[in-house]
């Protein structure tokens, strides 16, 4: 979802920066936090089981020393991202918690394919979840990253997730960066939209399916999604040029005057629902029209990528 993505730039190699980490400040850091967090009113029993055996990871940092700007094709993304496994998976995951999926839908009213289709390119139906520590993730790059401030916030976020019982230590994993469990959230998105749909007490978006599908739902539910409608449809672009991007918008009906067709056949909204149209590689490459709930999507990570493959696997797996 959103920032934890973003390119960590060090000059250190990342073994010698470990080696190097005492002269540098990981301790004090780690000491700061602890001090911060005990002022808020984070248990010492937490702190302590939290930042057990925690030092720089050296893993951690040679991933953030490898993120070089690179500019990916919609192609190549679709390639990367969309396969016929990950199709495939998702349609068993979604058969398997079909009832699930239904009241999650009910009680957020945001449709069942967007919630596969997020839960899907994050962790391939929560079966890629990432095994780092999150705490040691964290303070390794609230340590060694130009974005020190942020992952320090972090950190914190993590903390009072352990801290309100949650999940325990040991079982707080996540990518390296941070984004936790199935649904991929940052700490600071968990204290803000994780929920406990299964009524125990606890928001597991690592193991407990209701959880992971309700959180994935209220962050949509929470950042504008339109109940009932859709995020956009494959389209086709004949006759004069059209105008493309996302602020662009105009109602369907005139986006068909100007030589505008849906590729199913069918338009996915009526004439007057104000739309855009994209075309991520540009002309002559795939071109979508995209709604309301395209926005939506893109809260969860800013990418126009991003949001059509959610929109894609999401339609493929659940409709």
């Amino acid at each position: 979802m959103l920032t934890r993505r973003s390119a960590l730039v060090t000059a250190l190699p990342a073994a010698l920066a470990v080696r190097a980490h005492a002269a540098s400040g990981f301790d004090a850091l780690v000491a700061s936090v602890r001090a911060e967090a005990a002022a808020e009113g984070i248990r010492r029993d937490i702190l302590d089981a939290a930042f057990a055996g925690v030092t720089p990871n050296a893993k951690v940092i040679e991933k953030d020393q490898k993120q070089v700007e690179f500019t990916m094709t919609w192609a190549q993304y679709r390639a990367l991202v969309i396969g016929d496994k990950r199709i495939s998976d998702g349609r068993a995951a979604v058969a398997q918690n079909r009832a699930l999926l239904g009241s999650v839908e009910n009680y957020f009213r945001v449709g069942c394919p967007v919630i596969a289709g997020i839960w899907g390119l994050e962790s391939c139906f929560g079966v890629n979840t990432g095994n780092y520590k999150v705490v040691e993730a964290l303070a390794t790059l609230a340590w060694a990253g130009r974005r020190s401030a942020f992952f320090r916030e972090e950190l914190m976020a993590a903390l009072r997730i352990l801290n309100n019982g949650d999940i325990t230590p040991p079982r707080m994993t996540g990518s390296y960066a941070g984004a936790m469990g199935q649904p991929q959230f940052m700490p600071s998105s968990f204290l803000r939209l994780a929920v406990d749909f299964d009524g125990d007490g606890r928001r597991d978006i690592w193991t407990s399916k209701a959880d992971v599908l309700g959180s994935i739902a209220n962050f949509l539910a929470r950042s504008g999604w339109r109940a009932g409608e859709t995020w956009g449809q494959p389209v086709y672009v004949s006759g004069a040029a059209v105008p493309a991007g996302r602020d662009v918008k105009r109602p369907v009906a005139e986006w068909a005057r100007q030589g505008v067709a849906p590729a199913s056949g069918k338009w996915a909204a009526p004439g007057d629902a104000l739309s855009a149209v994209i075309s991520p590689d540009g002309a002559g490459g795939e071109t979508f029209m995209v709604f309301n709930n395209f926005a939506a999507i893109r809260r969860y990570n800013p990418s126009d990528f991003y949001a059509i493959a959610v929109g894609l696997i999401g339609d493929w797996v659940a409709t």
